[in-house]
């Protein structure tokens, strides 16, 4: 796909969205690099991809206790053969103090509050966390009469070693995951007032989150940018706005003693699946370095969207792999069958993809087995299937009323971009009775604030297949969005076991 070359600030930066940030700027037109602003990650991911920063903490003290683990275990074997709970307690007791009390000054010194600091910076810091065990190590050795010093010094160049590896390996990974647009969070600015001018200064000063862009209702009386960062567009047009499934927050600078304005755009922005979040006025530079550190991993005062739960998030993504990894070995030979038979029952290829919206209003490609005619394949669903639709094969009318066409969406699951439950994935243009049905429902794209699953709540209690009016479209995103508000890993459990028995129960639901 080509990338616009048009002059408006809008299209420059929707370009964005298909392309990393050096393929962008060699297709944009004079001039539009300035007005994609001081933030420039290599490339803009999706927001389903991002990983917060508590993930690379975590990372981080995993890897700093197994190295200090293994500089113990390594000073043990290269200190004698005589088994550890063997040894006097002369030399045991530093192999213990040592890996804890680095430990600690690990910790003490900042090593997990920044992950943008230099390799040589973080050895210089393991140098001193090191430092600090084998000082009490050697200590403690003397007062018991020297013993244990042969382990402290072990410990010393095993640990240092051990340490050593574990920060590069984080130094790499951190850098990877911020090249690849994974680690920083982007977020839109709604108002160029003075907090946007400050909450731009201090993602500048620390880098904790990516600025792409302003949008203002009184577009006559602001400027093009502020501090950079371009003036995109109204309220209006953010609602439409193409780099929308790549923003993992929307922040309303407008000040908040005018609480008319501030209300009406929070009823605007609340149709959107994105998290908004109210920009609380602060005094003082430490203040909004804060503040902007709380935005980058969690809301400061949340008034849309859902609140992201990172250990539910994590199990949900576990019981995705584990479940749609099985189910892909131990189903392959009904694939296979399954795509043959599509090949033999009418010409065409054995599968069908199709654009729907995925997390966030992301565009996805969705699998599926062709069911259709390929002359009457209908990739935006503009008609949806009837009862005895004349465009299903013989074959097809088989696999959609069992829900066999949908299996390879497994691979969907498996690279991120489903759930196995969650709210079914609609055809990007799908329409109801005529008209598009993103727009017959107020809260249609709030079942986007969790990525499309395999099977629903909704699809266990009804509403299956196609909808042909707007009740039934309003009555399915009920369903979906009282599940988004339920979700746990059991009641996805619930909801996966419950699936088969609903398929072959269900007789009524046109597919």
């Amino acid at each position: 796909m080509a990338l616009d070359t048009s002059d408006t600030p809008a299209e420059a930066v929707a370009a964005l969205q298909i392309a990393p940030w050096e393929t962008a700027k060699e297709a944009l037109a004079e001039g539009g690099a300035q007005r994609r602003g001081p933030f420039r990650p290599d490339r803009l991911a999706p927001v389903r991809a991002r990983l917060s920063l508590a993930a690379l903490v975590r990372l981080t003290r995993g890897l700093d206790i197994a190295a200090a683990a293994a500089g113990a275990l390594v000073a043990a074997i290269a200190a004698g053969d005589t088994a550890l709970l063997n040894r006097p307690l002369g030399q045991v007791l530093p192999l213990l103090i040592a890996p804890l009390v680095s430990l600690w000054a690990l910790k003490t010194l900042g090593a997990y509050s920044s992950a943008r600091e230099t390799l040589p910076r973080r050895l210089i810091r393991v140098g001193a966390a090191v430092g600090a065990g084998a000082i009490l190590a050697f200590g403690f050795s003397l007062l018991v009469g020297g013993a244990g010093l042969k382990e402290s010094w072990s410990w010393v160049a095993a640990a240092f070693a051990a340490f050593a590896v574990a920060q590069a390996i984080e130094s790499t990974v951190a850098r990877r995951w911020r090249a690849q647009g994974r680690l920083t969070p982007n977020i839109i600015v709604v108002g160029a007032t003075e907090n946007a001018a400050r909450l731009i200064e201090s993602a500048l000063a620390t880098r904790e989150a990516n600025v792409l862009g302003i949008f203002d209702d009184r577009l006559e009386r602001v400027p093009a940018s502020l501090k950079g960062v371009p003036v995109l567009g109204d309220t209006k047009a953010l609602l439409d706005h193409k780099v929308l499934p790549y923003v993992d927050r929307i922040v309303i600078t407008v000040t908040s003693t005018a609480q008319a304005r501030v209300r009406a755009l929070i009823e605007q922005l609340r149709v959107l699946p994105n998290a908004v979040t109210l920009f609380i006025d602060v005094e003082g530079q430490d203040n909004r370095a804060a503040t902007l550190q709380r935005l980058g991993d969690a809301p400061v005062t949340q008034v849309s969207g859902v609140t992201e739960d990172e250990r539910k998030a994590f199990w949900k993504r576990v019981q995705d792999v584990v479940i749609a990894g099985t189910a892909l070995v131990l189903l392959s030979p009904v694939l296979a069958v399954i795509a043959i038979a599509v090949k033999l029952d009418s010409p065409g290829p054995a599968f069908f993809r199709q654009r729907r919206h995925g997390f966030n209003n992301e565009a996805i490609w969705v699998w599926k087995f062709r069911s259709m005619r390929v002359e009457t394949t209908d990739h935006t669903a503009a008609q949806q299937v009837q009862k005895n639709d004349n465009r299903v094969t013989k074959l097809g009318r088989f696999i959609r009323k069992t829900s066999l066409d949908e299996l390879p969406q497994l691979l969907n699951i498996l690279k991120g971009e489903m759930s196995l439950v969650g709210p079914r994935p609609h055809p990007i243009g799908m329409q109801t009775a005529g008209e598009d049905s993103a727009r017959l429902v107020w809260e249609y794209a709030w079942r986007h604030r969790m990525k499309p699953g395999l099977t629903g709540w909704a699809q266990i209690n009804g509403s299956r297949g196609p909808v042909h009016t707007a009740e039934e479209v309003r009555r399915r995103v009920v369903l979906d969005v009282e599940y988004i508000e339920r979700q746990s890993f059991f009641f996805d459990l619930y909801i996966i076991l419950m699936t088969v028995p609903c398929l072959l129960g269900d007789r009524e639901a046109i597919r």
